[in-house]
């Protein structure tokens, strides 16, 4: 297997989190939004996201310093302007108590250092009900608030393994089987396992071992139908292998993908429209190349290092 370029993968990310950033005001909630309150957990999905992957880069530190500066300014922008300090997503915890969504937006924040007591104490409350431990929801959702638990210093309300065992990837079907809705499935399953790529040794062995097995079949398929956004969240999975089975071809042909000013469209060509129209589109899979980026990126360097 041939290795990709570093200098590719950090390009892919740095092209990315460029454009993230000069369309940094298309993730702020409208005042129709604030004002009807529909549609807002919709609207603070890609603001969770965007939190997700600064402390991806923060915890990888494989961006340069222009990369950091950036990611610096997204997370200020987050935190002070969208979620006005944590209080938006207290407002939404009390409107809706029994809503993982401000947690699960939450945590990541809070890992690189921001705090709202009065979230957390309106949190603590939920989690002390019956009924927080009664919602219904898919297994990997499931698997990704108790990481969400575990990463603001609670002790998660359920076994990671357990759970694990009662997902798609989990029980390890056949593989011809992974349509979209799977594959998305199997993604998110193995991101909140391994607390978004930061544990890959939470991956069981044999778990791993039937990633490693169709991984590349999986990857070829999504490829062929040029579904960048997927393809880049199985880069992500095959990074937290213990080792990465996809070759230095397939890395290039998600960077052909990338338009020149960074955004990566969702499946074929870039999209024409306005550009909020657009950024609605495709700030999904911007936000999944810059994950892929860094977590490829700081893979490659360390099997450098150890060379």
């Amino acid at each position: 297997m041939t290795a990709a370029s570093p200098a590719v993968l950090h390009r892919v990310g740095d092209q990315a989190l460029a454009w993230l950033d000069a369309h940094r005001e298309y993730f702020r909630l409208t005042d129709e939004d604030r004002a009807t309150g529909r549609g807002i957990v919709e609207r603070l999905k890609p603001v969770g996201e965007l939190a997700v992957n600064m402390r991806v880069l923060a915890r990888e530190g494989v961006a340069g310093s222009r990369q950091h500066d950036i990611s610096v300014r997204l997370l200020d922008h987050v935190w002070r302007d969208l979620l006005d300090g944590g209080n938006l997503l207290a407002e939404l915890q009390r409107q809706e108590p029994l809503s993982p969504v401000p947690l699960e937006i939450y945590a990541g924040l809070y890992e690189l250092g921001h705090r709202h007591p009065g979230l957390e104490s309106a949190i603590d409350l939920a989690r002390g009900t019956a009924s927080w431990q009664a919602l219904e929801m898919v297994p990997n959702r499931r698997l990704g608030l108790l990481n969400a638990e575990r990463m603001i210093g609670r002790v998660p309300g359920g076994d990671p393994g357990k759970v694990l065992a009662a997902t798609w990837l989990g029980r390890m079907p056949e593989p011809w089987t992974v349509q979209l809705h799977i594959a998305y499935d199997i993604t998110h399953t193995v991101f909140h396992l391994t607390d978004w790529g930061a544990a890959p040794d939470r991956i069981p062995p044999r778990v791993a071992d039937y990633l490693a097995r169709y991984l590349p079949a999986w990857t070829a398929d999504w490829a062929e139908l040029e579904h960048w956004d997927l393809l880049g969240e199985l880069l992500v999975v095959d990074a937290c292998l213990p080792r990465p089975v996809l070759d230095a071809g397939m890395w290039e042909l998600y960077a052909a993908a990338q338009a020149p000013d960074g955004a990566m469209p969702v499946q074929g060509a870039m999209p024409a429209g306005e550009r909020a129209e657009v950024f609605d589109q495709v700030h999904h899979p911007t936000l999944v190349a810059a994950f892929a980026s860094a977590m490829a990126t700081s893979r490659a360097l360390s099997a450098d290092l150890a060379a």
